[in-house]
């Protein structure tokens, strides 16, 4: 046990595309996941001890059998997953959006292997698990859209997924839309039911209720337990909790929130928070009602243990049988389409036929964003590309909005290309020919604007465009925008496999 008098530490504790976090307990280890969507592996799980250093231990779902995101739309795939750990084993539960549905998968190591999939019967998303002290295992999952959505709830058997029972309404929040993200606890013997409304913006909030019974009814507390709604933050959009409680018998939360430029837009996406948790003297655990309790800098008595502070940037030299965990692939990769070994030392990617316009398998592995301020850089070697073939470095948020600074052929011309794609639509906004096989390529990040760059030496640094920020976050998207964006080395035939393999020497991360 840490003695210090207080502990201070930074939020958020995951920065960067981590969104609707899930924590469990095993003795004085600590496990959290995140949503992954349309990323591959799934579910990237990490491992602490003070709850506020998480260290990466892997991905839940790394093979195909337990997760196909291959045609997977942008922001579809794997939403809000839930960990638990019971009796010596550990329960992911998730829904994989248009594809399997609802499903559990166990472990007894949490660094995996992990089982195949479990489906379960109903429910629309974000599944959670309850083990109950009297042996049953309760499935509670938001249903319904919108002003519709509630809370189903409904027992299984743990070894089969087979639904015992019929599922039941036990919730339907506070009026507001997308009542989702529940949790079931038992707590001092009265179970509460715990969720998000709102919507995952300016309206998010958490909220809870309370019986003596698994499926209610209960009593609502009249207003959200956590939200910064209304008051002005460096912190928005808070919501979608998991509650932990210590070894020391401190209380706990994780959730989602993002950090604004000009209160209007990020785009790192949502990212995973810690707040401590108090429980007034009614019996209700409270984090943060639009009083500031949540801060960037927080400071508290005490953590439950200790854990070293992960070292996650700087230069990736691609000198190991794999990559970090940190990375992730845009979709299942095709077979083939990316090694470590075909060239030791070197990451290489054979362009397939999609693109990056396109929701297929793409030729593209990348990091997250987790700072405004940064540079990401690589040397690319292409020496002889056929026509349409292009690699490179990008910066993306989806199908329709990405930003890439390429070496590839056009029309029996190699030329180094500055590309937009904004709202969907693509433009080549420099070009400059070349007969170099080596190119030094950079993305450079502002706050308001990312700079594509490229050098033939690795020292002087030649900015072919700029394209503003806000064009790559998801509040400057139509539609679903639930991921942040992620940094990759690409390549691409644009249309057909490519014959000519891109060859990356290193990555590397920059903090500005």
């Amino acid at each position: 046990m840490m003695s210090l008098s207080s502990i201070t530490y930074s939020n958020p504790i995951l920065p960067g595309f981590y969104p609707d976090p899930s924590i469990t307990r095993a003795g004085d280890d600590y496990y959290l996941v995140c949503s992954s969507f349309e990323y591959f592996p799934g579910v990237p799980i990490f491992h602490s001890r003070d709850l506020i250093h998480w260290t990466q231990i892997g991905h839940v779902l790394n093979r195909m059998s337990q997760l196909d995101t291959r045609s997977s739309k942008s922001s579809d795939g794997i939403y809000a997953p839930t960990i638990r750990y019971h009796n010596g084993t550990f329960y992911m539960i998730t829904t994989d959006v248009w594809g399997i549905g609802n499903f559990y998968v166990t472990a007894t190591d949490p660094s995996g292997p992990w089982s195949d999939p479990v489906i379960i019967p109903y429910g629309g998303i974000d599944p959670s698990l309850m083990f109950d002290e009297d042996g049953k295992v309760y499935v509670t999952a938001q249903q319904g859209a919108d002003y519709d959505s509630h809370v189903i709830q409904y027992e299984i058997d743990i070894d089969t997924g087979k639904a015992l029972t019929e599922p039941v309404v036990i919730w339907t929040g506070d009026g507001g839309p997308w009542t989702e993200g529940p949790h079931l606890y038992k707590i001092n013997g009265m179970y509460y039911i715990m969720t998000a409304s709102g919507g995952t913006a300016k309206e998010h909030r958490e909220i809870i209720g309370r019986s003596s019974q698994p499926y209610g009814p209960f009593d609502r507390l009249p207003h959200p337990i956590l939200t910064h709604s209304e008051m002005e933050s460096p912190i928005q959009y808070l919501g979608h909790a998991d509650l932990i409680e210590d070894r020391n018998g401190d209380w706990w939360a994780v959730f989602l929130g993002v950090r604004l430029v000009d209160s209007t837009y990020t785009v790192l996406g949502r990212e995973t928070f810690l707040a401590p948790v108090i429980w007034n003297e009614e019996g209700w655990p409270l984090i943060d009602n639009n009083e500031g309790t949540v801060k960037l800098a927080m400071s508290v008595p005490r953590v439950p243990g200790a854990s070293p502070q992960p070292n996650l940037y700087g230069k990736d030299n691609f000198d190991d049988e794999g990559l970090p965990f940190a990375w992730t692939f845009l979709r299942n990769p095709a077979q083939g389409s990316w090694s470590l070994t075909e060239r030791p030392g070197w990451l290489t990617l054979r362009g397939q036929a999609g693109n990056l316009n396109e929701a297929g398998q793409v030729s593209f592995v990348g990091r997250r964003q987790q700072h405004t301020r940064a540079e990401w850089s690589t040397l690319l070697e292409f020496i002889n590309p056929a026509s349409g073939d292009e690699a490179g470095l990008c910066a993306r948020l989806d199908e329709n909005a990405h930003y890439e600074i390429t070496l590839g052929q056009q029309e029996g011309q190699k030329v180094i290309s500055a590309i937009l794609t904004v709202g969907g639509k693509t433009e080549v906004v420099a070009e400059v020919p070349t007969t170099a096989e080596r190119v030094y390529l950079k993305i450079k990040a502002e706050l308001t604007d990312y700079s594509l760059l490229y050098s033939l030496d690795g020292q002087e640094w030649v900015e072919l465009a700029a394209g503003a920020s806000y064009s790559l976050s998801p509040q400057g998207v139509e539609g679903n925008g639930f991921t942040g964006v992620v940094i990759g080395l690409y390549a691409t035939g644009n249309g057909t496999i490519s014959s000519e393999l891109a060859c990356f020497d290193w990555f590397d991360y920059h903090i500005l």
